[in-house]
């Protein structure tokens, strides 16, 4: 998703100018706009960075007025993501993981809305994110479903609040860039299913089994 608009105004942001699909790391590639990031996001010695889904491509298996249905699939992790949008008074994200392998495997998946970054927009978390010096960056993961939302608000007006269900996806993470990796300055808000951005037993996702599903559902609503 590359753009998302409330009254005029564009909330995700749009980068540094940067469209390379082809490059090994997701900020080399362009970090803009809203991906899904499966099945991880730190990369591992098996895994990409920022994960499969963000490079390949999708199938649109239903289109109407004001909802799209996609389906992507993994080649390294047999796994099956569909995700529906639908637009009305608020944008509602519903999605299924699907395990279409042969053996069980942990259904990791992590929201990942880059949205505009501004230094005294309001970030709506509990404990709040402190200040991020400009040329700095920082993450933060609140305890396990500790909050099922989160505010945002920009010096222009428009205000959002994201909210999800803390039972289907109970880690979160949040992301906020101030002109580092290279000038990007955006702030994210990212329930995942699984902790520690990547498909951790200590921190576990759903472990399905082959034909297994999970289903949850992710909400942006203007405030």
């Amino acid at each position: 998703m590359t753009s998302l608009k409330l009254r005029g105004e564009e909330l995700l942001d749009q980068g540094i100018g940067v469209d390379e699909p082809e490059a090994a790391g997701f900020v080399e590639s362009g970090a803009w706009g809203w991906d899904e990031m499966v099945p991880n996001v730190d990369a591992t010695e098996t895994l990409p960075d920022h994960g499969e889904a963000w490079r390949l491509p999708w199938d649109v298996v239903r289109s109407a007025d004001h909802e799209v249905e996609m389906r992507c699939r993994g080649r390294l992790v047999p796994w099956e993501l569909e995700r529906t949008i639908r637009l009305g008074e608020n944008l509602t994200a519903t999605y299924v993981y699907r395990n279409v392998g042969r053996r069980a495997h942990l259904a990791y998946w992590c929201a990942h809305p880059l949205f505009r970054f501004e230094p005294d927009m309001e970030i709506g978390v509990p404990g709040g994110v402190g200040e991020i010096a400009k040329g700095r960056s920082a993450k933060h993961f609140p305890p396990r479903g500790s909050f099922d939302r989160a505010l945002l608000r920009w010096r222009a007006g428009p205000g959002i609040e994201l909210s999800w269900d803390p039972k289907l996806t109970p880690y979160v993470g949040i992301w906020v860039c101030n002109g580092d990796l290279g000038g990007y300055r955006q702030v994210a808000i990212e329930p995942a299913t699984g902790g520690h951005d990547r498909p951790d037993a200590a921190a576990p996702p759903p472990l399905l089994a082959p034909g297994e599903t999970h289903r949850w559902w992710l909400q942006v609503r203007p405030v």
